[in-house]
């Protein structure tokens, strides 16, 4: 089986939808998807990802199962210095990388401000999503392996997002999200792409083949957009900081 994550196009957050360098973006992507065997496609129902959708499933005449957990992960915790709300994946990195636990798969959710923005609820609602649909395509979850009840090769695609897709993989692969959230970058339209490995028979492991695969891009000639990192340098003004 072969699982295909892709980040929506470039946002225009203020009206969630795209931007036009992010429409060109989704009609680039939708020549190479429209070339794949797809079984199922799943969306989120935030309008950047439906939108980045919509000229793939035309092309195709298919449709999409939205899915409310596939939104972007949606759970918002204080910043303890300033009191206000910010992304648990949007810490500075001589903040977190102070904390043991982030590094831990089995502890990264007990940290005090992760408690408190209820991230791991939020998280449980991911995994056992993610389950679901697996068990639906024939991989049912057993301890932190999958059992291949139904084992095929077969391509699922999600349509969806950076935060949630980081908590899909931390399920898969058994990983603190935190490392993925703040190590990692999926640019608009990247696709990330797991396989199962059926080594012995019945029992299936995803592997990542691809992370945040852009080629689409620039095999058209246009460049990723900028909304995925931070500045490369500090004194770089024009590239994004907070």
């Amino acid at each position: 089986m072969k699982l295909i994550l892709i980040r929506h196009a470039d946002p225009d957050y203020a009206i969630d939808s795209l931007t036009q360098k992010g429409w060109r973006e989704a009609e680039i992507l939708s020549e190479r998807i429209i070339r794949m065997d797809v079984r199922e496609f799943y969306i989120s129902p935030l309008g950047r990802a439906k939108d980045t959708a919509s000229i793939t499933l035309k092309k195709l005449g298919r449709t999409a199962i939205e899915l409310p957990w596939l939104r972007e992960f949606h759970a918002p915790v204080i910043d303890e210095k300033t009191g206000k709300e910010r992304l648990p994946w949007d810490f500075l990195p001589g903040e977190w990388t102070k904390i043991p636990e982030y590094y831990d798969k089995h502890r990264w959710h007990t940290v005090p401000v992760m408690k408190e923005g209820h991230v791991y609820e939020e998280a449980l609602r991911v995994y056992n999503g993610i389950d679901e649909i697996l068990k639906k395509h024939g991989y049912e979850r057993e301890g932190n392996i999958y059992r291949a009840v139904n084992p095929n090769t077969d391509t699922i695609v999600l349509f969806c997002h950076f935060g949630v897709t980081c908590v899909i993989l931390s399920h898969l692969l058994g990983i603190s999200p935190v490392m993925l959230w703040h190590g990692f970058c999926s640019a608009p339209t990247s696709l990330t792409i797991l396989n199962t490995e059926e080594r012995r028979k019945g029992i299936a492991y995803f592997r990542v083949s691809s992370f945040g695969d852009i080629s689409h891009l620039y095999a058209a000639g246009e460049p990723p957009a900028f909304s995925a990192r931070f500045c490369e340098t500090y004194d770089n003004w024009d590239e994004r900081h907070d």
